[in-house]
């Protein structure tokens, strides 16, 4: 099985540039057109929130085109960017989301299941798990103690050591989220976003792993005080690969195509053509 995630996408209403510089709406169709080459194709597709910048109708309905585009089931939570209710009207038929409350989902697929959380604190940059959302993740993790399981939410639950970007994590929520996960040892991942940078650390007995931007990245700057600021870093994704005997191990994409491939050898090590 094979999972693409990929994160803060940051589209815009048609013509405008995200904070002035960003051509997010550009950045994402590229994401598009790299999981569309992508060979073998994933079996599913999580977008882990910043869906849209402004979470206006205008930004979600180019979202919902750009996603069309792929052939396999994608599956989106929300970040602190979105707006819960012009999600929910967004993907109304997609029949995952529900129709009222937290936008919190399980994908019953195998070997892997996916568990959604929706992290939104509307008006604020960082997060938080309501108790309705703890309670969701606690009852899907006990309807299946003997499948693996990712779980995704928008906001890191750990300090990565970028300030400006610790003060905006998960705040509220996450030493009960930690619990959980840490009680059910099923849980293989929790994967994230709202970083743009990739990052892993060990937490609550499992991997923690946020996924980079395919727009812009954070600038890596690993003190207390970092500016709040973005480079125009390479935009890039995660394949989450789940092998029988091993378990599921993630390689880092990058959007852009690059040079090659070329083989190591031009030719044969004795010098033969």
């Amino acid at each position: 099985m094979l999972i693409a995630q990929i994160s803060d996408l940051h589209l815009r209403p048609a013509g405008v540039l995200a904070y002035g510089v960003s051509e997010t709406n550009a950045y994402a169709e590229q994401a598009i057109n790299a999981l569309q080459r992508l060979q073998p194709a994933p079996d599913l597709v999580i977008v882990t929130g910043d869906l849209t910048d402004e979470g206006l109708p205008e930004e979600f309905g180019l979202l919902t085109g750009l996603l069309d585009r792929l052939p396999m089931p994608v599956f989106c939570i929300p970040g602190n960017h979105d707006r819960r209710e012009a999600m929910r009207a967004a993907f109304a038929g997609k029949g995952y989301l529900p129709a009222e409350g937290r936008l919190d989902f399980v994908v019953e697929t195998r070997p892997v299941r996916l568990i959604g959380l929706d992290s939104l604190w509307e008006g604020h940059g960082a997060g938080r798990l309501e108790p309705e959302s703890l309670a969701f993740l606690a009852d899907a993790l006990g309807a299946a103690p003997e499948v693996p399981t990712i779980v995704a939410v928008h906001h890191p639950p750990f300090v990565c050591g970028i300030g400006h970007m610790d003060r905006i994590r998960l705040l509220d929520g996450a030493e009960r989220f930690a619990a959980i996960v840490d009680a059910n040892p099923q849980v293989e991942r929790v994967i994230t976003g709202h970083h743009h940078r990739p990052v892993a650390v060990r937490w609550a007995g499992t991997i923690c792993q946020i996924a980079p931007s395919v727009a812009h990245q954070v600038t890596l700057t690993l003190t207390p005080d970092a500016a709040s600021d973005f480079v125009l870093e390479p935009p890039a994704f995660l394949l989450h690969k789940w092998i029988e005997g091993t378990g599921l191990v993630t390689h880092q994409a990058y959007v852009h195509r690059a040079p090659g491939p070329f083989p190591f050898f031009a030719t044969k090590p004795n010098g033969d053509a």
